[in-house]
């Protein structure tokens, strides 16, 4: 459910999780949504060390801290009208005590050095990073929504070599993108990770995946696995299929 917020100028609130936690964000621009609630329903209920490349307003980390409740966050972000809101939905959702807020661009070396970000310490790193190439794709007018959107595709492969050097020894790397960028994220995660995992995501049955779930274990020699898609829909209406449906209202996590 989404709720204009009088209180402040140009946002939203919007409950996720079926009600368990809201999220401001901007009512224009970048907004959290299915693949944020599928990305958090995709970490290890064993996870308790995590770290988020690119926080945004915090929805992906908020509903992972609600359903994993042995999990501490660190979260990297560099906008600073998205940090404000990262801050105030940690706090909102009573979280403020298991998270670390990381201020800066996550591909600043130096930054992340006098930050304290350790390597090779966390169980899990998730991201939903930019997804439209920014030499090749045509950036969106808002500046924040260009921002979280469009990156360079070699950018791509700087998110994935800092979630490994991240990771401890058979630590996780999850992340999704849509569809069309699965050959750049796969060979970025071939060249660092063991026992892919590819999960498509679709629509409706007997459609094309709109998106992809990909994770991979930091030491693994393991095969990739090709895992049969996660339907949306049925084959009509606007209604989610089961598993979906139970996902986004927060009774049910991905097990894959």
């Amino acid at each position: 459910m989404t709720v204009a917020d009088t209180s402040l100028t140009g946002t939203t609130s919007d409950a996720f999780l079926g009600g368990r936690i809201t999220i401001r964000q901007p009512l224009k621009g970048f907004r959290a949504g299915l693949d944020s609630v599928l990305l958090a329903a995709s970490v290890s209920q064993s996870a308790t060390r995590v770290l988020e490349l690119g926080a945004g307003a915090g929805a992906i980390a908020c509903c992972i801290l609600a359903d994993l409740p042995n999990a501490e966050l660190t979260l990297i972000e560099r906008q600073p009208q998205m940090l404000a809101l990262l801050r105030d939905n940690i706090a909102a959702n009573g979280f403020a005590e298991r998270c670390e807020v990381v201020q800066g661009d996550l591909l600043d070396k130096k930054l992340r050095e006098n930050s304290g970000l350790p390597a090779n310490h966390f169980d899990t790193v998730v991201a939903n990073p930019p997804f439209f190439d920014s030499i090749a794709g045509t950036k969106a007018p808002d500046p924040a929504k260009a921002a979280a959107s469009h990156m360079a595709i070699a950018e791509l492969d700087d998110w994935v070599r800092l979630a490994a050097g991240s990771l401890r020894p058979r630590g996780e790397a999850i992340f999704i993108l849509p569809a069309e960028s699965m050959p750049v994220l796969v060979s970025a995660f071939t060249r660092r990770f063991g026992a892919l995992a590819l999960l498509p995501v679709a629509p409706r049955p007997g459609t094309a995946a709109t998106r992809i779930l990909l994770r991979g274990t930091k030491g693994s020699r393991a095969p990739m696995t090709l895992l049969p898609p996660l339907v949306l829909h049925g084959e009509t209406g606007n209604g989610f299929a089961p598993l979906p449906e139970a996902i986004f209202r927060g009774t049910a996590r991905l097990v894959w």
